[in-house]
Formats: structure tokens, sequence, C-alpha cells
């Protein structure tokens, strides 16, 4: 029993920091495609729910302890930039699991000035699309690849 509880509490604690950890580890785990989904979604809403509250008094603790000696503009903030004006809000979060991180698209939407309210809740459906997703095609390549 405390075996079973502990796979599902990684999957939720791998998702909180890597999205696409969560399905692949169910998938390893052979839970239930629809537990994990959820155990995705709520990793990656915990941490956007964290960062939302807290992520720019961490960035400033951050700035103030180790300065702020960056260059402003990069090629790597230009692209930043670029992404977000071409695809906004909802861009960015919907890709959020996939290229970055929960905390790092969190970071991203909120340093660049989205709104709470809207980040929770494009947060929320990009999960619910890519857990579904990720944890589909996890459990096929599994079944994929134990059939050869």
């Amino acid at each position: 029993m405390f075996s079973e509880v502990m796979k599902y509490i990684i999957v939720y604690l791998i998702s909180m920091f890597k999205f696409v950890g969560g399905p692949a580890f169910g998938a390893a785990y052979n839970l239930n495609l629809v537990i994990t989904a959820c155990m995705t979604i709520l990793g990656m809403m915990t941490s956007v729910i964290v960062i939302s509250f807290y992520g720019q008094k961490l960035r400033k603790l951050i700035r103030a302890k180790y300065g702020s000696r960056q260059k402003l503009f990069t090629r790597r903030n230009r692209r930043i930039i670029k992404i977000w004006r071409g695809y906004g809000e909802f861009g960015v979060s919907f890709f959020t699991p996939v290229f970055f991180s929960p905390v790092i698209g969190t970071l991203l939407v909120t340093t660049l000035g989205g709104k709470r309210k809207r980040i929770f809740t494009y947060m929320l459906i990009s999960a619910i699309f890519w857990a579904f997703a990720l944890a589909s095609l996890s459990d096929l390549l599994l079944d994929l690849l134990f059939r050869l």
C-alpha cells in the first residue's frame, strides 16, 4: 500500500518541476492513465500557484543577493519577447509543459506582466491537454516497447 502511494507522490512531485516526467513515470510505474494525468495536473498547478504568489518576491530576493549583472538585450531575451508578442499569455502558457518547466513558464509569464487569473486559467487548460496527451503517448510507447 505504501509503495503504491509513493508512486503517485513521485509522479506529483516530478510534475511540479518537469511536467513531461510525470506521465513518463506514471507509465513506467504502470499507473492508471486518468490518475497519472490528474497527479500530473496537480503537480503543475501547485508550481503555478506557488510561483504566481511568490515569484516576484523570489526574483527580488535573488537579485538582491546576486545583483543584476545580466545584459538587458541578449539573444535569449529577444527570443522570449518575440514569443510573448507573437503568442501572448495563452501561447506561452500552452507550450510551458513541453518546452519549459512549470516553474520557468510561470516565472516567464509573471515577469512579462501576465494577470494571475489568466495565468491560472491558461496553465490549467494547458496542463489538462498535455497531461492526457503525454500520458496516453507514454502508455502507447511503453506498450510498443514491450511488444518488441
